[in-house]
């Protein structure tokens, strides 16, 4: 039977999965804990572990309560979208055609057909912005896959509630969340190579610090910038 963890007024929902690492994770919204952990990890070693994250646990779930969130896009004109850590206005036509997306020095223009709703709207920039950071990921791979000696099989777009990206190093591929693309590209850039490193060294131990410094000099900057950046809507739904 699964057991779960509470820690005074802090709940932690248990997940024993076949992994090799615990793996502990805050939800925004309600500052919700899942702590999964390899399938043989003893109950009392599990909440040893979750005991020693207390502090960290607390932090999270302060900064997602005291961090800025954003409104659900209407996908209107004159609405302002992000892309690249810019600000742009959709500009929306309706037409009798294929639908586009269409970036401008200012606007992002969307042609829909008529009666579209914005359920269709979201779904054709969400495509549309998930393939512009698909590829602009796959050429940030190829540039790093030289420097740190390491292949990425595949890598993935996702929407992740709790972070910025994965690394599955037995199968080279990275999973990267959808989000980023909003995010100025120097930082998208950081959390490629981050889990890139991954596939030398799977844990956040001196090894992979040493690493990470020695090729992303500023990325602790970076990761602060990362992290105190709005939430978008739809983490809170």
């Amino acid at each position: 039977m699964q057991k779960n963890i509470q820690l005074r007024d802090i709940s932690i929902k248990v997940i024993r999965k076949d992994v090799k690492n615990t793996h502990l994770s805050v939800y925004p919204l309600d500052g919700s804990v899942i702590l999964v952990t390899p399938k043989r990890t003893r109950h009392e070693v599990a909440r040893a572990y979750a005991i020693s994250k207390i502090p960290w646990i607390r932090s999270q779930q302060k900064r997602f309560r005291n961090q800025a969130r954003k409104f659900p896009l209407k996908f209107i004109d004159r609405e302002s979208h992000e892309l690249w850590g810019r600000r742009y206005l959709m500009k929306i036509n309706y037409k009798k055609e294929k639908p586009s997306v269409l970036l401008s020095n200012k606007e992002i223009v969307l042609t829909v057909r008529p009666r579209s709703n914005q359920k269709k709207k979201s779904q054709i920039i969400e495509n549309w912005q998930k393939l512009l950071l698909y590829n602009y990921v796959n050429n940030i791979i190829k540039k790093w896959e030289k420097k740190l000696e390491v292949k990425v099989k595949r890598h993935f777009i996702r929407k992740m509630k709790t972070r910025w990206g994965s690394c599955n190093k037995s199968s080279g591929y990275i999973r990267l969340n959808a989000e980023l693309v909003k995010k100025p590209k120097e930082l998208v850039e950081y959390v490629v190579v981050h889990e890139m490193i991954h596939l030398i060294e799977t844990s956040h131990n001196d090894r992979f610090i040493k690493i990470l410094d020695r090729h992303c000099p500023f990325w602790r900057d970076q990761r602060s910038e990362l992290n105190q950046l709005p939430l978008a809507a739809e983490f809170f739904k």
